[in-house]
């Protein structure tokens, strides 16, 4: 049974406490006269008063105040996240290469292969059966439940999540299951975030932004791209593009990466020639390349959901005998086609490089589909950033091979086509186009391919998102609210800042037509330039930052809030 959320992470003070001198500055306001009488005024402008003179000043002055307060502790959360990181890869690193050289050494004798069973099954199994005995929330990747958190939907319990998360993450990935380790590393983060939070007497507030920062910096530390760790608490974490998310997201980004840097080179994570701008001819084959990516993309999605599902009933079965199973069974695959196994590091290194012939590509693809796909579902420690990433860089390949074969003048290179759809199967997966674009570019150095990038990374977003298909963290999230049964619960009174999106349930209606329960009341909203008084008749606007004061016995309309406002892609 899950536990119940714990109440601190919802205490939302109205009032963040400033510091002696900004209080100063306050109290000077509130004596100082304004003269505002020979600002030049245009004729259709309203006159600007005192007050609002007064008022800009005191929001500068708060503004400046939880900049303050937050840049050192985003600086630590950067730090600690870049050398857990580091640790955590440096350590998979070693059981990989461990593991590769008794599966070399195996293939001498006869009890080779009986060895690299037990050896998958008891590490696997031992990963495995750690999640859901001291941290189920540490199942996966991990960032369907920090998203849960960051809509104030479930807990962060980090002195579980960090140890659960790193030693099952170590277990059941270095024992040989197709999983990567960025969604850990973005896991942790996060609960370093909530760790320096809780150290550090942050507000709630503070607190989600910290939270969202730690797993930037994760991501930008796993993959040496910093801007593509701020790029993804912005677009799919977070979703909030506001000066004060991005500041904190982005100190924690670079520090994250800097440490990365420094222990362990400043090399892109993928070593790929660096590839000249391809000719315009070649546009169609994007498009083509976007689009299968994007119906691919929607193949993983349901073949993910459909594979937890079916081993969710095998409930004969305990978790650390699944993952047994699977770690033993993935060994048997290892030992007759080594190329498939582990996190698929050296196999996307000769994907880029167009080593792996055109005929091998379909039985790679699906057996690594399938490794991907029960070593998710058995509830590891670990995420599916890389094993999509060597399927999406396999897809690429075939697209340009078979290109090269029809239309040669066109694709001088099929191995940039490897690199694109990296991306664009990202994008078709995630839902996620900038924060796909901008992390191939930074793993691979090679920024002369952005318009092939922007066109196939358009084309799967709109192929999957016409198929009707959910972001796969959107999906995995639902699944985890609907299997826990969880309800937001509240000790005090919970402030809500939220924005109406484009198409929004919210967008166009009243808000005396929102139906909220007692208990919940829409204060303020900000729309452009303008603060507007809340009142039944005002209708809401795409575009809008409204805020909602919500008492413990209405929690429940945490969850209808963000909806409501557009909480999904």
């Amino acid at each position: 049974m899950p536990s119940a959320p714990d109440p601190s992470e919802s205490e939302e003070p109205l009032e963040e406490p400033l510091s002696a001198a900004s209080l100063a500055i306050e109290k000077e306001l509130e004596t100082m006269s304004v003269d505002v009488a020979d600002a030049p005024l245009d004729d259709a402008d309203p006159p600007i008063t005192p007050g609002e003179v007064k008022r800009e000043v005191r929001d500068f002055v708060r503004a400046h105040e939880r900049r303050r307060r937050q840049f050192p502790r985003a600086f630590i959360v950067g730090l600690i996240t870049g050398l857990l990181a580091v640790v955590f890869r440096g350590l998979l690193d070693f059981a990989e290469s461990w593991r590769d050289n008794l599966f070399d050494l195996g293939h001498q004798f006869w009890w080779g292969l009986p060895v690299a069973i037990l050896f998958g099954a008891i590490f696997a199994g031992i990963g495995v059966a750690l999640v859901p005995l001291f941290a189920p929330e540490a199942s996966g990747s991990g960032i369907p439940h920090l998203k849960s958190v960051l809509h104030r939907l479930r807990p962060l319990r980090w002195k579980r999540v960090l140890p659960v998360k790193f030693a099952g993450g170590f277990l059941a990935i270095g024992a040989g299951l197709t999983l990567g380790r960025e969604g850990p590393t973005v896991q942790m983060g996060g609960a370093v975030g909530q760790m320096v939070s809780e150290t550090m007497g942050a507000t709630a507030r503070e607190r989600q932004n910290l939270i969202a920062a730690g797993a930037g910096a994760g991501l930008a530390a796993a993959f040496n791209a910093p801007l593509a760790g701020l790029v993804f608490v912005l677009e799919e974490v977070q979703r909030d593009f506001a000066p004060g998310v991005f500041a904190v997201a982005f100190v924690a980004c670079v520090v994250g990466d800097v440490v990365s840097r420094v222990l362990l080179g400043q090399l892109p994570v993928f070593h790929v020639q660096q590839f000249a701008a391809p000719p315009l001819g070649s546009v169609p084959l994007w498009v083509v390349l976007g689009c299968i990516s994007g119906a691919l993309g929607v193949v993983f999605n349901r073949a993910l959901l459909g594979t937890l599902k079916w081993f969710t009933k095998a409930r004969a079965w305990t978790p650390g005998v699944i993952g047994a199973l699977v770690g033993g069974a993935l060994a048997i695959v290892a030992w007759y086609f080594p190329t498939t196994a582990g996190s698929g590091h050296n196999l996307v290194e000769a994907t880029l490089a167009g080593k792996v012939p055109l005929a091998e590509l379909p039985f790679l693809f699906i057996v690594r589909l399938a490794m991907t796909m029960t070593s998710y579902a058995t509830g590891a420690a670990g995420g599916i950033f890389a094993p999509l990433l060597v399927l999406g860089a396999q897809i690429g390949l075939a697209v340009g091979e078979i290109g090269q074969m029809f239309i040669p003048a066109a694709v001088p290179n099929s191995a940039t086509f490897a690199v694109v759809g990296m991306a664009a199967y990202f994008t078709a997966i995630v839902r996620a186009p900038l924060t796909g674009i901008v992390l191939i570019v930074e793993m691979t150095g090679n920024y002369n391919l952005m318009l092939p990038l922007l066109i196939a990374c358009f084309c799967a977003y709109i192929v999957a998102d016409t198929l009707g298909d959910a972001p796969i963290y959107e999906a995995l999230l639902r699944r985890d609210l609907t299997r826990a049964q969880e309800k937001p619960q509240l000790k005090q009174n919970l402030l809500l800042e939220l924005t109406v999106a484009p198409g929004a349930a919210f967008d166009g209606k009243r808000l005396g037509d929102l139906k909220l329960p007692a208990g919940c009341v829409v204060v303020t909203i900000e729309r452009a330039d303008e603060l507007l008084v809340a009142s039944p008749d005002l209708e809401l606007e795409a575009g809008d930052r409204f805020n909602a004061i919500i008492a413990p016995e209405a929690a429940h309309a945490a969850v209808t809030l963000r909806e409501g406002a557009g909480g999904g892609h």
